[in-house]
């Protein structure tokens, strides 16, 4: 049996030979394909994670643009109320009715006047105006028995109030110029306040993406490099941890960020100069008997915008919003004294202080082509429509207008109202002045809240977010320490998806950077990704 056995094995040795050299192979095929099949699966979960990490990350700094806004914003707001006290001017009006009415009924009333906060004005503040221009000629005496107002384009903190006790002093304003000065006061308040929040938005977002495109940077080249800790590094946890976000230098970031105190200081005055001149010019001919209908008021508003803004696309990108936002050079150094920055410096000294010079002039340098694009006022043209629909198609429609709430497709019964429904102008600016605290101090905010539902904005950040990063790995030499890592590999991880769901969860934001193009052309991709 066994020589038949070996018999058999020698004359089919070369078949056997055959087929276990085929059925090895196939196993060793077999092996490999599953291994490359679980390496691809691993991949595609690694990416899937890092991606995402990435894009929570991305979410989170837009998260802490808004919390620096709103932690910034009070305190321009409190500068222009107070360079605008447009309730004291309606006190002084207040006083003069009081004053009228007291001399007509042949004594001076002796109750305490009316609170500076109460700015409620009635039709019949409008209808008691008369047509003459002195006071003298309606109630036979002068209006300096009242304290002279402040004019709302004056210094901060001279709010002209009059101490009941003292002798009253001379005014040189009569009914006539308060009301018109009321007018101005009340509408360029409310409109600079909208400017002042809109510009400070896109400040913010240009800063902080800014600062955290470095840390993003970082976390490219360490998932290049295949580094174990990769997907942990994307995602700051750590609240308490500023450098992972926005990078380790830290008295670069610290001076870079002081610069916001320009337009918080010294910016929204230019804002409130150029506002009040566009509403004197369009709003100065009317007086507080006119009668306003809603499509009136909105065209006004819209000539204002035109003056301020640009009438067309090509003045509105040629409009200069850089010195609202940031300083001459020549005053920068004062803008970082006033911090108390240079001081807290002097005794520090030593490479870091020899290093924020250069670093800290390349982040001025590129935030100011940033706000000299053409995107910049794009998107602060958008942003800035929204915050006037909210003020004007919402607010005044339905509290000083009582119009009904805004639709998708109104109504032609709404659409008539808009037109033939007239109100008096103080019955408008009693509106625009409770609106005013609104816009600069409301909790939660409504117009902040406006302005971030435009996409344009998120696309506007993603784009800051991710660009220029070719000159910020050589300006910083992130890759020193990867130098095996090809510019392809680095290209390839710099292919992010950024999204952010709606709250009906429906619809994307996605935005795409595959090259290292300069700004302008990631703007045009990302506007190609939402169109």
């Amino acid at each position: 049996m066994f020589s038949s056995a070996r018999r058999w094995l020698r004359n089919n040795r070369t078949p056997i030979a055959i087929g276990v050299g085929i059925v090895g192979a196939g196993y060793v095929a077999t092996q490999y394909v599953l291994n490359k099949i679980n390496d691809a699966r691993e991949r595609m979960s690694s990416d899937r994670i890092a991606k995402e990490n990435l894009r929570r990350r991305f979410e989170q700094n837009q998260e802490d643009c808004t919390f620096t806004v709103l932690a910034l914003l009070p305190t321009a707001t409190s500068n222009v109320l107070a360079a605008m006290n447009t309730e004291q001017i309606t006190y002084e009006i207040q006083q003069i009715k009081g004053s009228t009415k007291g001399l007509k009924s042949g004594a001076i009333e002796s109750t305490s006047p009316p609170s500076i906060a109460d700015t409620t004005m009635t039709e019949e503040d409008g209808k008691s105006m008369a047509t003459s221009a002195s006071i003298q000629s309606e109630s036979g005496i002068h209006a300096s028995q009242i304290a002279s107002p402040t004019p709302f384009s004056a210094a901060a903190g001279q709010d002209g109030q009059q101490d009941g006790a003292s002798a009253p002093r001379v005014s040189r304003k009569t009914k006539r110029q308060l009301w018109d000065d009321l007018t101005i006061s009340a509408v360029t308040r409310a409109f600079t306040l909208v400017y002042t929040l809109a510009l400070l938005t896109m400040l913010t977002r240009v800063q902080l993406n800014l600062l955290g495109r470095r840390s993003y940077l970082s976390s490219v080249v360490t998932l290049a490099t295949g580094s174990q800790q990769a997907t942990i590094s994307l995602e700051n946890n750590d609240d308490d941890n500023p450098e992972q976000a926005y990078g380790s230098d830290f008295d670069t970031n610290r001076k870079y960020l002081t610069f916001s105190w320009w337009l918080l200081n010294r910016g929204w005055i230019q804002v409130m100069n150029r506002v009040e001149s566009a509403v004197r010019t369009v709003f100065g001919s009317l007086s507080p008997r006119d009668l306003v209908s809603f499509d009136r008021f909105s065209d006004l508003t819209m000539e204002v915008r035109k003056l301020v803004e640009g009438s067309t696309a090509d003045e509105r990108r040629q409009t200069d919003w850089l010195a609202f936002l940031l300083p001459p050079r020549n005053e920068e150094e004062e803008v970082i004294r006033q911090s108390g920055i240079l001081e807290d410096n002097s005794m520090q000294g030593g490479a870091a202080a020899e290093q924020s010079p250069a670093a800290l002039r390349r982040l001025l340098d590129e935030t100011a082509d940033l706000i000299e694009s053409p995107s910049f006022s794009h998107v602060l043209t958008l942003i800035l429509d929204a915050a006037f629909e909210a003020l004007v198609d919402k607010k005044l429609a339905t509290e000083a207008f009582e119009l009904p709430s805004q639709s998708p497709f109104p109504a032609p019964e709404s659409l008539e109202l808009r037109h033939s429904k007239l109100i008096l102008l103080p019955k408008i600016l009693s509106v625009l002045t409770r609106q005013a605290h609104v816009i600069g101090n409301g909790v939660p905010n409504e117009y902040l809240q406006e302005m971030e539902t435009v996409r344009a904005l998120e696309a506007f950040a993603a784009v800051v977010y991710s660009s220029n990063w070719e000159n910020e790995i050589r300006d910083e030499g992130i890759v020193d320490s990867a130098v095996n890592v090809s510019k392809g590999e680095v290209e390839s991880q710099l292919i992010q998806t950024l999204e952010k769901s709606q709250q009906t969860g429906v619809g994307e934001s996605i935005v795409m950077v595959d090259s290292p193009g300069g700004f302008e052309d990631a703007w045009e991709k990302a506007v190609q990704q939402k169109s």
